[in-house]
């Protein structure tokens, strides 16, 4: 199967791509998968250097950069917030000048999204959004991977979002939409998405897809295929931990809940999961979580996108 799609483009958030776009890199992420569990690692991105900027801890998203360089025969340097003191010892723009020079693309794992935009704006190569705190697009990938394993259609598909309306929701719904994926979320009164991004993603909506919004988990999770939920405390957050947690204690996905969910009902989180908040052991354990399933897929799309942008 050819490349397709963002050879020497950015990826800030989801909506620098098109559903047709997210369907191709989906697809490819797929074809990518089913060679690498057959030995076949294609060297598509040989000679290829990406650095790793990451200003937040990491576990997937660093493993699974890193992974996907090598797999595609290319390599990853990782650069933390201490090697580079960025926006204190260097600007963005002066980063992006000197990476620039020396490799082939660039991913950014940071808190503030215009820092991501700083990169992009002054950099020359191709710079992915690994996560910041407006958008999380390659996870959302990884969910909409996720789903067509497991439903083999996006559309039609209904996601429960139970939690805060943050990074990872935004990108899901903006780009999960315009694939026909309906959306009920349910979040405590200010902790939802923004107008904005809601307006964007039901004019984005295809094939009779809608995007609900309520404060009752068990109205959301009625018709759901799909359960998500995520940290009710991101990074950055930490000192407000105390008052969302009490915020958020009504919205814990446990067996009570997903009794009202379908028989079939599925659940993800994005990971690192707080047990016994957000998200009960029985539940992240059992027979309907497919959240490890959708940290493999990170992996995948990671690649996709890669072989694509560089």
């Amino acid at each position: 199967m050819a490349r397709v799609g963002m050879r020497g483009r950015d990826l800030v958030g989801i909506r620098d791509l098109d559903a047709g776009e997210i369907h191709a890199a989906l697809d490819y992420a797929a074809v990518l998968k089913s060679r690498a569990r057959a030995g076949d690692r294609p060297p598509l991105l040989a000679g290829k250097t990406l650095a790793l900027v990451f200003e937040k801890q990491s576990l997937r998203t660093h493993v699974t950069f890193d992974v996907a360089m090598f797999h595609l025969g290319g390599h990853g340097i990782y650069l933390d917030a201490q090697c580079i003191g960025m926006g204190i010892r260097e600007t963005y723009p002066d980063i992006a000048h000197n990476l620039e020079r020396w490799v082939d693309g660039i991913a950014i794992r940071t808190f503030a999204h215009e820092n991501v935009v700083a990169l992009a704006e002054h950099a020359r190569v191709p710079v992915i959004n690994a996560l910041s705190d407006r958008e999380h697009p390659c996870q959302a990938l990884a969910t909409l991977l996720t789903i067509k394993e497991h439903f083999g259609r996006w559309a039609g598909v209904r996601v429960a979002w139970v939690g805060d309306g943050n990074n990872v929701l935004r990108s899901l719904v903006l780009g999960g939409a315009g694939l026909g994926v309906s959306f009920a979320i349910a979040a405590p009164p200010g902790y939802g998405l923004d107008a904005q991004t809601l307006r964007d993603a039901r004019g984005a909506a295809t094939h009779g897809a809608s995007v609900e919004v309520t404060s009752d988990p068990v109205e959301a999770v009625r018709g759901a295929d799909l359960v998500y939920t995520d940290a009710w405390a991101s990074m950055g957050q930490e000192a407000e931990a105390v008052v969302r947690r009490h915020a958020f204690a009504p919205y814990q996905v446990n067996a009570a809940l997903l009794a009202h969910a379908p028989q079939h009902v599925l659940v993800s989180h994005c990971l690192p999961a707080h047990r016994g908040e957000e998200i009960t052991d029985e539940v992240l354990d059992g027979p309907r979580c497919v959240a490890f399933d959708e940290a493999e897929n990170r992996l995948h799309v990671q690649k996709s996108i890669l072989a694509q942008a560089l």
